[in-house]
C-alpha cells in the first residue's frame, strides 16, 4: 500500500498552486509526501491531490468549510472526566442545553462509559440514560444534531427513534453484529473508531508496528467491512481512537500524522479532551483541568484538517477556533 501524506499548512499568503485540504477554508496544502510501508519514497497515485481537496459534509445543514465542535454529554455517572455531572435525566438536559448555547455544532451523547477498565452497561440501562434526553431535546425544539454514542444496536435503535442524528461506535462495528444493519438501514452517519482491545484491555501493554500506518489500515478495513453490509461511502466518519489502546507516544504520533486519515476519504473525528496524555505532558491529574491542554490539541487537529472535534468544553473550543479561523482565514490575507 501507498501511504500519502498532505503537508498541511495554515499560514498566509497562499501560494497560487496550494488547494484546500479536504474542502477546508483554513488548512491547505501544495505537497504530497507518499511513501511504502517502510516509508521509501513513492510515486503519488493519479488524482491524489484532488481527492485530498474534496469537501467531506457531514451532515447536509451542517458547515464544511471549517471544524465542527462536538460538545459530549456523559449521561454516566463513571466517566472518566466529568462522571455524574450530567448523570440523571435533568442534569443531561441541562448540559446539553448549556452546549448548544455556548455553540455546539453536534451533541454527542452517551450512556456507557468507555475508559479504560469501565464494564459494560446493559442494553435496556444505557438506553434509559440517552433515549429520554435526546426526545426532551426534540421537544424543546432543540435542532442541534445529536449523535449517540453507542456500540450497541438497540441503543442506537432507540436513539433514532428519539431524534438521534449520528452514531459514533468507538468498537467501529466490531463490537455488536447487528449494529450495521441498524445502520444502513437508518442511513445514517457512523463514525467508526479505532480501539485496540475492549475498555477493559485497551491499555494492558498496546503495541504496534507503525501506529500511524496500523491505524490507517484497520480503519480502511473497517470503512470497507461497512460499505460491505451496506451503508454508503459519504456516510462514514473515521477518528483515530486518542487513548483507546494507545501509549503517550502511540497518541502523539497519531495527532504529528493525523493528517494522513484524509487519504481515507472521509470526515475525521479527534476527540482528545482532557484525556490522561494531555495530563502526563502537562503535569495536571484532575482532568477537569485540562481545559488549556485539550485547546492546544484542538487546534493542532483544525489545523491538520480534522472535521469534528471532540470537547468537553465547548464555549472555550469554540473561542479558540473562531479567532484560529479569523488568523487563517484566506480571504483576510493583506
Amino acid at each position: 500500500m501507498i501511504y500519502h501524506f498532505p503537508r498541511p499548512r495554515s499560514d498566509l499568503p497562499r501560494p497560487a498552486d496550494a488547494l484546500s485540504l479536504a474542502g477546508s477554508a483554513h488548512v491547505w496544502f501544495s505537497a504530497i509526501d507518499s511513501l511504502a510501508r517502510d516509508r521509501r519514497p513513492c510515486a503519488a497515485a493519479p488524482g491524489m491531490a484532488e481527492r485530498l481537496a474534496q469537501p467531506r459534509p457531514v451532515l447536509s445543514g451542517l458547515p464544511v468549510d471549517r471544524p465542527l465542535v462536538m460538545g459530549i454529554v456523559n449521561a454516566t455517572p463513571d466517566s472518566f472526566s466529568d462522571g455524574g455531572e450530567a448523570h440523571g435525566l435533568a442534569a443531561a438536559i441541562a448540559r446539553a442545553q448549556a452546549l448548544v448555547t455556548a455553540g455546539a455544532d453536534i451533541l454527542d451523547i452517551g450512556g456507557e462509559s468507555t475508559r479504560p477498565g469501565a464494564e459494560d452497561v446493559p442494553d435496556a440501562e444505557e438506553i434509559a440514560r440517552t433515549a429520554p434526553v435526546i426526545a426532551a431535546l426534540r421537544e424543546a425544539g432543540i435542532a442541534t444534531p445529536v449523535s449517540i454514542d453507542t456500540r450497541k444496536a438497540a441503543v442506537a435503535e432507540a436513539a433514532l427513534a428519539a431524534g438521534a442524528d449520528i452514531i459514533n461506535d468507538v468498537s467501529a462495528l466490531t463490537h455488536d453484529p447487528a449494529l450495521a444493519g441498524v445502520v444502513a438501514e437508518a442511513g445514517v452517519p457512523v463514525c467508526l473508531m479505532h480501539a485496540q482491545g475492549t475498555p477493559q484491555t485497551m491499555q494492558a501493554d498496546p503495541r504496534y508496528d507503525d501506529v500511524l500506518l496500523d491505524v490507517h489500515d484497520a480503519l480502511a478495513r473497517r470503512m470497507d467491512f461497512a460499505l460491505s453490509r451496506g451503508i454508503a461511502a459519504e456516510r462514514l466518519i473515521v477518528d483515530p481512537g486518542i487513548g483507546f489502546g494507545k501509549t503517550l507516544a502511540h497518541n502523539l504520533a497519531l495527532l504529528k500524522g493525523l493528517a494522513l486519515l484524509h487519504g481515507l476519504g472521509a470526515p475525521i473525528l479527534l476527540g482528545a479532551s482532557r484525556k490522561r496524555f494531555i495530563g502526563t505532558i502537562s503535569g495536571v491529574e484532575e482532568a477537569g483541568a485540562r481545559m488549556p491542554g485539550s485547546l492546544a490539541v484542538a487546534l493542532h487537529a483544525a489545523a491538520q484538517g480534522a472535521q469534528i472535534i471532540r470537547v468537553h468544553d465547548v464555549a472555550a473550543t469554540v473561542q479558540a477556533l473562531a479567532l484560529w479561523r479569523a488568523l487563517t482565514n484566506k480571504e483576510s490575507e493583506a
